[in-house]
């Protein structure tokens, strides 16, 4: 692996050292901070066979895996939660341990949004508070029963369906403010749509899959232009960081990017 922008730089090949490498690459600034990591193939599909995981490469795992370790939270949605198997996060081999001497958990918590509250009773079997379930008022009483019984730490954001900015405010007001945005497409849209979107971690991974697979982004949304902050590769991968927003005045429009060159 190697980073190829803002400067060159070849990767430690110690699996601890590439780490902590990336870490480097990947570290949020303070404050809020809402961060996709989705991947994609040559030809703009986010999944194969109907998971994500399909087009992945143990180097972008390693990113994902930093990614996590850096998080404070991962928010997903229930339905990629379910296709890819989701359960409480792991604590990050290398990162974990400073993580804690800062006072912050070992592994990030695990935020499902849900509207249906059709998940898993195995993603509860954490630590408390490892999990969280993002819903709305119009949620139904029996699965938000249920799911109390399970031990599942419910937040309600919005009326009829999650108000996706509430939500964050809710998880900013427990101290999870790094934020990192695993999908789906729908999910994504709705960040990107609502304005909290701060940047993407891309995976372009050296696939045609074909099909309708779905693409990264599924829904409503104003076009807006990104800006390319860092690249790194790893043989056939390329793993792009793009800002969606420069400072807090929304997704980049093509007329601001010319003036930012």
């Amino acid at each position: 692996m190697q980073s190829l922008l803002p400067f060159p730089d070849r990767a430690p090949t110690d699996p601890a050292i590439l780490d902590r490498w990336l870490a480097a690459a990947y570290e949020p600034p303070g404050g809020r901070w809402v961060r996709a990591c989705m991947i994609s193939s040559l030809d703009g599909a986010a999944t194969l066979d109907g998971r994500s995981g399909g087009l992945s490469s143990a180097g972008d795992r390693a990113v994902l895996a930093v990614l996590r370790g850096l998080a404070d939270v991962v928010v997903v949605g229930a339905e990629t939660a379910r296709r890819e198997g989701y359960r409480p996060a792991d604590p990050h081999p290398t990162l974990a341990a400073g993580r804690v001497s800062a006072g912050r958990r070992p592994a990030a918590v695990i935020a499902v949004v849900s509207q249906d509250l059709r998940l898993d009773p195995e993603l509860f079997q954490g630590d408390p508070g490892s999990v969280l379930v993002i819903t709305s008022e119009a949620a139904p009483a029996a699965g938000r029963h249920r799911l109390e019984g399970e031990g599942a730490d419910i937040i309600t954001a919005g009326t009829d369906r999650v108000d996706v900015r509430h939500a964050l405010e809710i998880l900013a007001d427990r101290g999870l403010t790094s934020v990192l945005a695993e999908g789906g497409p729908r999910l994504l849209a709705q960040l990107y749509a609502a304005g909290v979107l701060d940047e993407v971690c891309l995976t372009m991974a050296p696939w045609l899959v074909g099909g309708d697979a779905p693409r990264i982004l599924r829904g409503e949304a104003e076009p807006g232009q990104l800006r390319l902050d860092g690249l790194l590769q790893d043989d056939a991968y390329l793993f792009a960081r793009y800002l969606v927003r420069p400072g807090a005045s929304g997704p980049v429009t093509p007329d601001q990017a010319s003036l930012s060159r």
